[in-house]
């Protein structure tokens, strides 16, 4: 079972990261951008309500007073002394609004827990501005919250985990109210900005927009950017148009810096096809501790004068797995890992472990990018 977990995570990655030379280049519009055309960042404060009782406790004075101050624009007085805010939560709303979205469309927009709640799970997002960094309200967030997981604790003591369920996600969230302003190119010289800087794609990039427009036009000035002169004939507004098009789809081949890419919070695991590994010996066990508290009653004897309480009764249960050692040979490729590692019988967050230890050994020919 602990192997099947592992292959789901996997197979995409092993399928989606095929090297460039196999499924042909990539349009130039998918590795770099336009000067100045960058998304505006939005954030906003919201209350997230409907809640199952895993809202910010009355610790949080902040989340009381934004519900006080709610009602009140509702024509409702209570005493913030009176409220109780289980089922609501504090959240920073966040999103990133593209260049050139319309007023009327819809963009995701992702939540994050501010006080002490336990879960935003079931909850919902009201109306909530969204502003940039000069406090201009450019689009309205509201709608239901979707989380990756759960988390449950119970009266006695114990506790169910799934992910991480203090951030989220509302799709098609907010509404945009107000166009960002953005740099439009005028014609002469614009650039061309990768978003993963490499000397050798931008270096590629140039000599395939030369290639293609049959003059040198490109040059690569650093690993990050690509500069580029506009013909005579294609300045004119609507002709830019027509050349920033053709421009986004000229073909090259990119070079990929290998990475492995975990997310520690759900448990996601993605591999580069460019995965190298050098020799090394591999064991993995698991160690389990549990606490389980069971509340049991005290009765005292009879005419002892004595009280009756609940006293919490803790056991603490560790068990440790027998692990397996492995060697995985030089140069191993990431077929060959996944192999290796199935045989181990890891899990995804088992995974997590081994590849932090490799990265530490030596062993991981990788960027190790932890979200």
């Amino acid at each position: 079972m602990r192997s099947k977990g592992l292959h789901v995570w996997l197979v995409l990655a092993l399928v989606s990261a095929l090297p460039a030379r196999v499924i042909g280049g990539v349009r130039v519009k998918q590795i770099a951008e336009l000067e100045g055309l960058g998304p505006t960042k939005l954030v906003g404060y919201g209350l997230v309500v409907g809640l199952d009782g895993t809202g910010d406790s009355r610790r949080s004075i902040a989340t009381l007073q934004s519900v006080a101050n709610m009602l009140k624009r509702f024509g409702i007085t209570v005493p913030q002394n009176e409220l109780r805010a289980d089922n609501v939560a504090a959240v920073m709303v966040t999103a990133d609004l593209p260049p050139f979205t319309r007023p009327g469309t819809r963009i995701d927009v992702q939540v994050a827990s501010l006080g002490d709640a336990e879960s935003l799970e079931g909850g919902v997002l009201l109306l909530t501005p969204l502003v940039d960094a000069s406090g201009e309200v450019y689009a309205l967030a509201q709608g239901a919250v979707s989380v990756g997981g759960f988390n449950i604790n119970t009266i006695g003591g114990e506790r169910v985990r799934k992910n991480y369920a203090l951030v989220g996600r509302v799709p098609n969230g907010a509404v945009v109210k107000k166009e960002a302003p953005v740099s439009v190119p005028d014609g002469g010289t614009l650039r061309l900005i990768l978003r993963n800087p490499d000397f050798t794609t931008a270096a590629r990039l140039a000599e395939a927009v030369n290639e293609h427009f049959g003059q040198p036009i490109a040059t690569a000035v650093d690993a990050g950017a690509v500069q580029l002169t506009v013909p005579e004939g294609n300045r004119a507004p609507g002709k830019l148009v027509a050349f920033l098009s053709q421009l986004e789809s000229v073909e090259t081949e990119p070079d990929q810096v290998p990475k492995v890419v975990v997310n520690e919070r759900t448990g996601t695991v993605v591999i580069g096809g460019d995965v190298r590994i050098s020799e090394a010996a591999v064991a993995h066990g698991n160690l389990t501790v549990r606490i389980a508290t069971t509340p049991v009653i005290s009765q005292p004897a009879p005419f002892s004068q004595g009280q009756t309480v609940v006293v919490p009764e803790t056991q603490t249960t560790v068990e440790t797995e027998r692990g397996s050692l492995i060697v995985l040979p030089e140069a191993a490729t990431v077929n060959d890992l996944v192999k290796a590692l199935n045989a181990l019988g890891v899990t995804p967050r088992d995974l997590i472990a081994i590849f932090q230890a490799l990265k530490e050994a030596g062993a991981l020919r990788a960027e190790l990018v932890i979200l």
